[in-house]
């Protein structure tokens, strides 16, 4: 009889996780184009809870593009381009057995269709894989990470259009060949869940582009899967040792109250944030999701070889987790919506904590799937306050504390946990909100929303807690 284990694996990789846009600055040096990151815009006249990235039009990104007055922090994130050697340093110090980071698609191919590939965009990764190594870090990779060329919305219709399926395949190809041998783990798309308030970062589908908005963006993600697929397929036929994951972003839903009616609804809302998952692990369509499209007026066309191609599927699922929702029958009928339980406690941007339904999550997953699981995301938005050079976030500890509990437990059911990747260990933009105060690090960066400061890294009371349960693989949790 097989024993289920009662700790953390030997091999478990503690890790932290960023994304290029977010924190390397230099979004025009050595020959990167301007990415569908290097647009979003920091704006202080929004209440902090209601800041995100909406839906963007064509006009919106020229304005963008052309403008000297607005602030787009992306553009400088934490300079990491430039110090990535200090800052891997720092990390390596935390004690990260993994870094996970991605590679941006405009640094590679400035504007997505050119014939080669920008060397001096690789020659940078190949610094930075090297650094990681070289801090004890195994590298985890992520290829698209809201960075795609800005190029392809406007030429094209972002991931609505099919050319960008062998544009992003092609992409993908350069990668593995240039770094089989020093990457095994990939994520070939980050939340690729997220086509409602992430929709333009995540598809580079300007609304004004196409008459359907919502069948658009499904058609979208639909194109990306089967890039996905036939990038899986390179690299399982080329390079076996590789695994290949696929990611969402998991906020589970609870029925907001025990009527059948309400109870319903969040099944349904649920399998269709499991409906990404199930083509990219199973292969095939799920029936659920052509009742959902016939329900809601949603056209998808496939392409000649789309079904054999899908059949190429992902080594492990990964997802990021943050916060649980409420659905009802109301909200669901609503254009599929979900709303926060105010029963719970949150961070100021109304993200609340949940350590229960990363548990529940991680068993679900396990008992769908039977595929190993790395949680590549977690964490949460704090107020930092620099205080005689120091700073003192108990808040950060004692949410890391009651995830990773919730993480061993899950281990205890009997679920095929590998990895923990907390976001992000250094300060970084938020995706989201284009600013610097909402804060998730470890390692805190001396800079303002403006962009202003020393940019000087500081390490907080967490950074050493953190250590401490890497250092005793997940037992010390003091």
């Amino acid at each position: 009889m097989r024993k289920i284990s009662k700790d953390f694996p030997e091999d478990f990789l503690w890790g932290g996780a960023v994304a290029a846009n977010q924190l390397e600055g230099a979004y025009l040096e050595d020959g990167k184009g301007l990415s569908v990151a290097d647009i979003n815009e920091f704006r202080d006249d929004i209440a902090v809870d209601k800041k995100g990235n909406a839906e963007i039009t064509t006009e919106y990104v020229r304005e963008a593009i052309s403008s000297n007055n607005r602030i787009f922090p992306k553009r400088q994130g934490i300079d990491f381009y430039h110090t990535y050697k200090e800052d891997l340093k720092l990390l390596g110090e935390l004690g990260l057995k993994s870094f996970r980071t991605s590679i941006s698609w405009a640094r590679i191919f400035p504007n997505g269709d050119e014939e080669e590939p920008n060397e001096k965009g690789l020659e940078f990764y190949d610094n930075l894989i090297d650094e990681m190594i070289k801090n004890g870090m195994e590298p985890m990779i992520t290829i698209s990470h809201y960075e795609m060329p800005l190029n392809l919305t406007l030429k094209y219709d972002g991931w609505y259009s099919r050319e960008v399926i062998d544009l992003f395949e092609k992409y993908c190809r350069v990668l593995f060949d240039r770094y089989h041998d020093k990457v095994k783990y990939w994520i070939v798309v980050n939340q690729i869940n997220l086509i409602g308030h992430e929709s333009f970062n995540h598809l580079g589908i300007a609304e004004d582009k196409v008459s359907d908005l919502n069948s658009a963006k499904y058609q979208g993600v639909h194109n990306e899967m089967v890039a996905c697929a036939r990038a899986t397929r390179y690299a399982h036929e080329n390079y076996p040792d590789m695994q290949i994951g696929m990611m969402l972003c998991f906020a589970g839903a609870y029925a907001q109250t025990t009527r059948p009616e309400d109870q319903l609804a969040t099944f349904k809302h649920n399998q269709m944030e499991y409906f990404f998952s199930d083509v990219l692990l199973r292969g095939y369509y799920p029936g659920y999701a052509f009742r959902f499209f016939e329900d809601h007026n949603i056209h998808v066309e496939f392409g000649e070889t789309d079904e054999e191609d899908l059949k190429y599927t992902a080594d492990f699922f990964s997802f990021s987790y943050y916060y649980t929702m409420l659905c009802s029958k109301e909200s669901y009928e609503n254009g599929n919506k979900v709303f926060r339980n105010k029963e719970l406690p949150a961070n100021p941007w109304g993200w609340s904590f949940d350590p229960a339904g990363l548990r529940i999550i991680l068993n679900e997953v396990y008992d769908r799937y039977q595929k190993p699981i790395y949680i590549t995301e977690n964490g949460t938005g704090c107020y930092d306050k620099l205080e005689n050079g120091k700073i003192h976030d108990p808040y950060r500890v004692e949410y890391y504390r009651d995830h990773i509990e919730a993480v061993k437990e899950a281990i205890k059911d009997g679920v095929d946990v590998r990895g923990y990747y907390a976001w992000g260990p250094i300060d970084i933009v938020s995706c989201s909100s284009s600013e610097m105060s909402k804060r998730y690090g470890f390692i805190y960066v001396d800079l303002d929303d403006y962009g202003k400061g020393s940019g000087k890294r500081i390490k907080k009371d967490s950074f050493d807690w953190y250590h401490k349960v890497i250092k005793s693989n997940g037992q010390d949790l003091l």
